[in-house]
């Protein structure tokens, strides 16, 4: 939770004598290094024997759960079906029916588009207030009034992250003062944007935890600082495919997330540890695409096995559900509700199914058949 409240006694990071001059241990990174270049380079092996159409696919996938964890991380929940629908007009890949537009969903797809898509792009002010607006085109956040587009102004006093109940709230950081972010956002992005001294990744974790320590803005701080990360991370790999969402791992990694940054905040300019904890959880996230490239060849041999049997939107939409990892067994009632049709709809359409063999039916009856794929 965020909140304004006068200022307390507390030393942070941005509070030293010497803010923003990072410090760490170099030789005690290398090893980490070594080992997320060696992911890195392994899975972009992987991928590099794939089709452009499978690797579209995969991006797509990694893109749609870059969009979906960075806002859960929030505590915010945002509609998958939404989500990837909004990724795959942008990007122009077919996934047959879409969902509606939905323009919350849409201003973190655009963001994260714009940060990964558009990496080679300079970082600024503009930039940074424009995805801000996108996350939020209401103008509220929840049932709160904010100010959007537009660097905080602490009206109410100094920008607090805290949590707790009223009257014994528990506070976690305090950000810097509103006067001070024009001169202290203009630092970071002409570092930002002059380039890594030094191995990239090391760039990458520098900017995340540097503007998120700025927290520029009355809310979306972690979501606007996860996305200048991701490009950083772009940048590094000089790609705008991503097979990996870094999001989702810190979203697994939750708790320890927000105590490596609580920490870091009240130590020193040394950040080694912060170093240390973001690329075992980048390793972590590389090496977790394994995954998603299993899922990304099953459903390309899948399609490639049915090619020739004919199928209408609904079918297609709700097979590709199924084959994108579905939370549980196809039902009648399941199909009805992802395709948005009736009972009797569904029904028909899972039995033209079943007798082309691309569906078999589980073992039970009556409300408890359920269906799975001949693949």
């Amino acid at each position: 939770m965020f909140s304004q409240k006068p200022p307390r006694r507390r030393t942070y990071i941005w509070q030293r004598p010497d803010w923003p001059q990072w410090r760490f241990d170099a030789a005690a990174l290398a090893g980490a290094l070594a080992q997320v270049h060696r992911a890195q380079g392994e899975l972009a092996g992987r991928m590099a024997h794939l089709g452009l159409a499978q690797r579209d696919q995969a991006t797509l996938q990694a893109l749609t759960q870059e969009v979906v964890t960075t806002s859960a991380i929030e505590g915010e929940t945002l509609d998958l079906d939404a989500v990837r629908s909004s990724i795959a007009r942008r990007l122009g890949v077919d996934i047959g029916a879409l969902a509606p537009a939905d323009r919350h969903v849409d201003g973190v797809v655009d963001m994260v588009l714009d940060a990964t898509q558009q990496h080679t792009q300079p970082l600024t002010a503009e930039r940074l207030l424009g995805w801000h607006a996108a996350l939020f085109p209401t103008g509220f956040s929840g049932r709160v009034r904010i100010q959007v587009g537009a660097w905080r102004s602490d009206a109410a006093g100094l920008m607090q992250v805290v949590s707790g109940p009223i009257g014994r709230e528990k506070v976690h950081f305090e950000a810097p003062p509103a006067q001070t972010l024009p001169a202290q956002t203009a630092a970071f992005l002409q570092w930002f944007n002059a380039g890594p001294v030094g191995d990239p990744l090391i760039h990458a974790g520098l900017a995340h935890l540097w503007l998120v320590t700025l927290h520029p803005f009355d809310d979306g701080n972690g979501r606007v600082s996860r996305a200048v990360g991701d490009m950083a991370l772009a940048r590094a790999e000089g790609s705008d495919q991503r097979f990996y969402s870094l999001s989702a791992q810190i979203q697994r990694e939750r708790k320890q997330y927000y105590e490596q940054l609580e920490t870091t905040q009240r130590g020193t300019l040394d950040v080694t540890a912060w170093l240390d904890w973001f690329l075992g959880c980048l390793l972590r996230a590389v090496q977790g695409a394994d995954g998603l490239l299993v899922g990304v060849l099953d459903k390309a041999q899948f399609w490639q096995r049915w090619a020739d049997t004919p199928m209408n939107a609904r079918q297609t939409l709700v097979l590709n559900r199924v084959l994108d990892g579905m939370d549980g067994k196809l039902s009648n009632a399941k199909w009805a509700t992802i395709a948005q049709c009736s009972a009797d709809t569904a029904l028909r359409d899972i039995n033209d199914l079943l007798a082309r063999g691309v569906l078999r039916r589980l073992e039970g009856g009556g409300r408890n058949t359920s269906y799975a794929l001949e693949k």
